[in-house]
């Protein structure tokens, strides 16, 4: 854990932040490459970045201030929503918030949804994995007591008080970069526009709630104490990808493009 990246004057360059940027750049070139292949400039794509920030951040911090009213923000000055340094951002805030960003994007410019998704989804988990390396810099997001070969520690300053926890933040990292391959070798044998995306919801959901059955960071419980909110947002989740693989799968079949 080390959250300093570099001190500038009296401003102070985070390491989640750093990353965070380094996987959204590394998300955003990826796809712009992969737009080529289905018929979509790669300008196009970069021209998406703005609205995709501001959805994500708009949508993550949403979510956030929503799921943790009453223990964060009930009784204090109403700014301290939009104090983001403070930290408080939920990913599925973020990805609902980009995908609604996308959305508007692709109606205003008139290019074809699904594939502009597909084109995306893979760069969704590259992105998110360099993220949470962030966390694990950051000291966030961390996993319940354990005592295997594997487990880490925080400072004794930290939260956990440096007992050994399970990596979280690395599973997931690793879980994605894993979710970012398969992606991207579907994208090149899809049948249909909209199947890469609709993938990735299903796997992301799964992959998220099997971690999240390791997270030790939570002061919040649904479902009798058994589910952590991203659990519970994973399920819904998972559904919305199931519904939508069901539904483009039967529709129009997938027009073919000549690759670039």
């Amino acid at each position: 854990m080390h959250k300093i990246a570099l001190p500038f004057g009296g401003f102070t360059i985070y390491w989640y932040g750093v990353l965070v940027a380094i996987g959204f750049l590394a998300g955003l070139w990826t796809a712009s490459r992969r737009a080529l292949h289905d018929g979509i400039r790669g300008e196009t794509i970069v021209d998406l970045g703005p609205w995709l920030i501001l959805g994500t951040i708009l949508g993550a911090r949403g979510l956030y201030v929503i799921s943790y009213w009453r223990e964060d923000f009930a009784g204090k000055p109403l700014w301290q929503i939009f104090n983001i340094r403070g930290g408080g951002l939920v990913f599925y805030g973020g990805l609902i918030g980009a995908s609604l960003a996308c959305l508007l994007y692709a109606r205003f410019k008139k290019i074809p949804l699904w594939k502009t998704a597909d084109v995306l989804a893979p760069s969704i988990a590259l992105g998110h994995a360099f993220g949470r390396i962030g966390c694990l810099m950051n000291g966030c997001c961390y996993g319940r007591a354990c005592d295997l070969p594997w487990a880490i520690r925080f400072p004794n300053d930290h939260e956990t008080h440096g007992a050994a926890v399970h990596p979280t933040q690395i599973y997931e990292a690793s879980l994605n970069f894993i979710l970012y391959a398969i992606l991207a070798w579907l994208f090149r044998r899809k049948r249909f526009d909209g199947q890469v995306f609709a993938m990735y919801l299903l796997c992301y959901a799964a992959l998220r709630a099997l971690v999240e059955s390791f997270r030790g960071d939570y002061s919040t419980y649904y479902l009798g104490g058994h589910a952590t909110p991203a659990q519970v947002v994973s399920l819904f989740i998972f559904f919305a990808g199931a519904a939508l693989w069901w539904i483009l799968s039967r529709s129009k079949p997938r027009i073919h493009t000549p690759k670039s």
